[in-house]
């Protein structure tokens, strides 16, 4: 209230928004693996999935066939979608982010359905996250990754050591 109000002249200026703004859900397609656990927990129904199951031949010779998932639409309904971002957070693969996107309108309630070609695109428009604190503690992954690669290299630095005290 003390402070002067200020006109936003969009759409001539671009508002400038913040950080981590939620436009529209971005998809990683090559992250996705059909698990489908996005449209499950989706409390609107507004997520579209279709697949089929494919047979990848053995990776060694020897080896059994596998079968996998193949995505062959992945669609999101927009004027269902309420933004709640649940989707996002239950995808075990992150193949689902938010984009700052926000000009998506339509004239028609029908084109607001956008298919796996559209949220492919808006995935380019993700910022990267935030970088880490410095001063937070390794992960434990790392830290266990980190020590078993030094044990390693100590075992494989010894027999060396040996070998030229012998001649």
């Amino acid at each position: 209230m003390t402070r002067k109000t200020v006109t936003e002249q969009y759409p001539d200026v671009q508002p400038e928004l913040p950080p981590r703004t939620r436009g529209v859900i971005g998809l990683f397609e090559e992250n996705c693996t059909v698990c489908m656990l996005c449209a499950r927990e989706c409390p609107d129904w507004c997520i579209y999935i279709d697949s089929h199951k494919e047979t990848v031949p053995p990776a060694a010779p020897g080896g059994r066939e596998r079968s996998r998932n193949v995505l062959d639409r992945f669609a999101i309904d927009f004027s269902l979608c309420m933004y709640c971002g649940i989707c996002i957070e239950v995808c075990p693969f992150d193949a689902l982010f938010w984009s700052p996107e926000f000009e998506y309108a339509e004239t028609d309630i029908h084109e607001l359905t956008h298919e796996r070609d559209k949220l492919r695109e808006w995935m380019w428009t993700v910022p990267s996250p935030p970088a880490l604190d410095p001063a937070a503690e390794e992960p434990k992954e790392v830290t266990a990754a980190r020590k078993t690669a030094e044990k390693l290299a100590a075992a494989q630095a010894e027999p060396a050591d040996t070998e030229g005290e012998a001649t």
